[in-house]
């Protein structure tokens, strides 16, 4: 199997577009599903942030299964397809793997450095292995990946090196301390905003969410206080700050309710806030794409070229790992063959010279065992170095039409192994 993975972020699309194709919820449930069920693909796993739309998948047919995922992207996301195919790119193989090292280590992100997606892709993985659409391919690929995002937080500091969206976001805001801060959402973003917003000297700090008790516990957590979901319009009227991360899907902050000037910034995708607040009198409203568009979040200094070259490293042995897996099989069922015919000459050599004593017979058995050992044992090791190289399959497929191997057998030895 291959990786293939097909999707659009905001270095190829604009944030209108990754609002239209962004999924959640049942509805990523439903795309993850759909595109397991496709008859070109074995396995996959989805990304949805608000930086990307990204489809992972284990296939044996490429183009079938580029014209499957785009078009099951185009279905759920209602955009047709002629619009939909200008903002994606396709990774396979070696690119595709590249590509996955590179977003887990923050390296991809509107923000470089920034830690949250090491979260998400784990998540992402986590709801992929809860739904049965991953399998060993893609399961091997993905814990790898999230080791290396980790080895980069780890030995580089890339993601303290590396702003996050919300410290991004409130760069734009100017002097934080001595303001009024309304935090709508209590996820995993709304908890930095809050944790961010406290560091800086913000003294009053409201939750709203949904569920009120875990907004209370996010407040207690910060020295704020936690108000029902509903209560949004009224805080509103007193917030100097505002920042949302929700996952409604819609608008819940609109013009109407934005009564007096303040800094509104808006992590969410689809949209939390209407646009339309830009209209109101002293409001600043910061959003994916303005934070895009200002360029603060990228910054390429030693931590980010150390994370480039650790990521350059643990693709150079994943690749070699993987290349060397596959021939394997192809080892494991040549020496399988070879102790087949071993077996079956000593057999023939027994009833032959039926008067061999039992020491006798074990040194011919043990004598004929090494011979063949010591014939494959230079082939096999050398097949194994060579299969690590660019095109090293060939050297496998070179070995099964040499000792004329049953086609099956190698693929038998592959399931038994997985």
């Amino acid at each position: 199997m291959s990786v293939l993975a097909i999707g659009l972020s905001h270095r190829t699309a604009p944030v209108a577009m990754l609002e239209r194709v962004s999924v959640t919820g049942d509805a990523l449930t439903k795309l993850l599903h759909d595109v397991q069920e496709d008859l070109c693909v074995a396995e996959t796993f989805v990304v949805s942030t608000c930086n990307r739309v990204e489809v992972y998948t284990a296939v044996d047919r490429f183009h079938a299964a580029v014209s499957a995922v785009t078009g099951l992207l185009s279905r759920h996301s209602g955009v047709p397809v002629d619009e939909l195919t200008p903002h994606l790119y396709v990774h396979y193989e070696e690119q595709a793997v590249e590509h996955l090292f590179s977003v887990v280590c923050g390296l991809d992100s509107m923000v470089v450095g920034e830690g949250q997606i090491l979260g998400q892709v784990r998540q992402a993985l986590k709801l992929a292995q809860k739904h049965g659409t991953v399998g060993a391919t893609l399961n091997e690929l993905a814990q790898h990946a999230l080791r290396v995002g980790k080895r980069a937080q780890t030995e580089t500091g890339i993601d303290k090196a590396g702003a996050s969206l919300v410290s991004a976001g409130l760069a734009l805001a100017g002097e934080l301390a001595g303001r009024r801060a309304l935090v709508v959402g209590a996820g995993s973003m709304s908890s930095l905003a809050a944790v961010t917003l406290a560091r800086a000297g913000v003294t009053d700090i409201v939750i709203a969410n949904r569920t009120y008790e875990r907004g209370a516990r996010l407040a207690a957590s910060v020295g704020g206080r936690a108000v029902a979901f509903d209560a949004v319009s009224q805080e509103l009227a007193d917030a100097d700050l505002v920042i949302t991360c929700t996952g409604a899907g819609r608008h819940v902050i609109t013009a109407d309710m934005v009564t007096r000037g303040a800094f509104l910034l808006d992590l969410a995708l689809p949209h939390d806030i209407d646009p339309a607040v830009r209209a109101v009198p002293g409001v600043t409203l910061v959003d994916l794409e303005t934070i895009h568009e200002s360029g603060i979040g990228y910054r390429e200094g030693d931590a980010v070229r150390s994370a480039r070259w650790l990521l350059a490293e643990e693709l150079t042995a994943y690749l070699d790992a993987a290349r060397a897996s596959r021939v394997t099989p192809t080892v494991v069922a040549l020496r399988s063959k070879a102790a087949g015919v071993v077996e079956s000459e000593l057999g023939r050599l027994m009833m032959r010279v039926p008067g061999l004593d039992e020491k006798t017979r074990d040194e011919v058995t043990l004598t004929v065992q090494r011979v063949v050992d010591k014939l494959l044992h230079e082939p096999t090791v050398r097949v194994k170095r060579l299969a690590t190289s660019p095109g090293g399959d060939h050297y496998a497929e070179a070995l099964r039409e040499l000792f004329d191997l049953d086609p099956k057998m190698p693929e038998a030895v592959r399931e038994v192994e997985l």
